[in-house]
C-alpha cells in the first residue's frame, strides 16, 4: 500500500494552547474534534509539554480516546520537557519511558515537597505525578496575583535549598555552580507553576525526540507548525527550522513578548490561550479541506 502523504505536522504545547490555564482541562470541545480530524488526515501530532504523563493521560489522551481517535495515525507525547515519552494510539497511551538520569535527587525533592507543605500549601501544591523533574503548581482556587506573590518567595527558598545541598543551579540572574563548577539544574518560572529541572530538558530536545518517532512511521511533512504560550515554546520551532523544515510558530500569549526569529511568528488576532489554540486548529481543518461543507 502506498504511503499516505502528510500535508502538515504539529508540535503542540499543552497548557495554554490546548488545555485552559485556568481549568487545566480541554474546555473547548472543538479542540478535541479538530485534533481527531487532523490525526485522521495523517497529520503527525506531538504534545510537547512540561506536564506529567499522568496529566496528559487524564486531561488529553482520555478525552481523545473517548471521542474516537483513528486507528491509523501518528501521535506522540513528550512530557517533562523531554524526560518522559510515549506513543498514543486509538486505545490510549503506550509504554511510558522515563530518563531517570535527569531527575532531581530525591533528598532535594523531598525538602522542596516539605517546604510547600509547611509554608506554601495555601497557594500551591507539589505535583506528585512528575517522574523526573520537580513542579510546584498554583492551586486553582487561588488568584493568579496571590499565587505570583507567593511564587517569588517560594522560588527563592527552593534556590537556597539547592545551594545548601551543593547542586549547581541557575535561577534567573543567580548562578551557583556545584563542586565541579557545573550548573546542571535550573529553576524555571511559568504563569501557573515553578519547574525545577535539568538543563538538558527543553522543548527543542523534546521536539527532536518526537520527530524521530514520527519518522519511524513514514515520511515527515515539510510544513510544520509549533504552538505554545511561553518563550521557551519557540524552541520547538527553532529545532524544526534548524532541521530545514518550512516552519512557523504560533504564539498564543504574545503579550509576554514576541521573539525575533528567522521564521514567521503567528498570532490569532486578539485571542489568547486555548481560544487561540482552537482557532488555529479550526483554520487548518478548513485549509486542508477536512471541515464540514456548509450548504449555501
Amino acid at each position: 500500500m502506498p504511503e499516505t502523504f502528510s500535508p502538515l505536522g504539529l508540535l503542540l504545547d499543552v497548557d495554554g494552547p490546548i488545555a485552559s490555564p485556568d481549568t487545566r482541562t480541554i474546555s473547548t470541545p472543538s479542540i478535541i474534534t479538530d485534533l481527531i480530524t487532523l490525526a485522521g488526515a495523517n497529520v503527525p501530532i506531538g504534545f510537547i509539554t512540561g506536564r506529567s504523563a499522568e496529566f496528559i493521560s487524564e486531561q488529553v489522551v482520555t478525552p481523545l480516546v473517548a471521542a474516537g481517535l483513528p486507528q491509523e495515525m501518528r501521535m506522540y507525547g513528550v512530557c517533562e520537557k523531554g524526560a518522559v515519552w510515549f506513543p498514543i494510539t486509538a486505545a490510549g497511551m503506550g509504554e511510558v519511558v522515563v530518563d531517570s538520569s535527569v531527575a532531581l535527587p530525591e533528598a532535594v525533592a523531598g525538602r522542596i515537597r516539605d517546604l510547600v507543605a509547611t509554608d506554601y500549601a495555601d497557594t500551591m501544591f507539589f505535583d506528585e505525578t512528575k517522574l523526573a523533574m520537580v513542579s510546584v503548581e498554583q492551586r486553582t482556587d487561588v488568584s493568579r496575583a496571590a499565587y505570583h506573590l507567593a511564587q517569588a518567595s517560594f522560588e527563592a527558598a527552593a534556590y537556597a535549598i539547592m545551594v545548601e545541598h551543593g547542586l549547581g543551579v541557575r535561577f534567573g540572574e543567580l548562578v551557583s555552580p556545584d563542586a565541579d563548577g557545573a550548573v546542571p539544574f535550573r529553576i524555571d518560572t511559568t504563569i501557573i507553576s515553578t519547574d525545577i529541572e535539568s538543563v538538558d530538558l527543553d522543548k527543542d530536545h523534546a521536539a527532536e525526540r518526537a520527530l524521530a518517532f514520527f519518522a519511524e512511521g513514514g515520511t515527515l511533512p515539510r510544513v510544520w507548525r509549533s504552538v505554545g504560550d511561553s518563550r521557551s515554546d519557540y524552541k520547538m520551532a527553532d529545532h524544526l527550522f534548524a532541521a530545514g523544515f518550512d516552519v512557523a510558530h504560533v504564539d498564543v500569549r504574545p503579550a509576554d513578548g514576541i521573539l525575533d526569529r528567522p521564521y514567521p511568528v503567528i498570532v490569532e488576532g486578539d485571542l489568547i490561550h486555548d481560544e487561540a489554540g482552537a482557532a488555529f486548529l479550526a483554520f487548518w481543518v478548513q485549509k486542508l479541506g477536512l471541515g464540514e461543507v456548509v450548504p449555501a
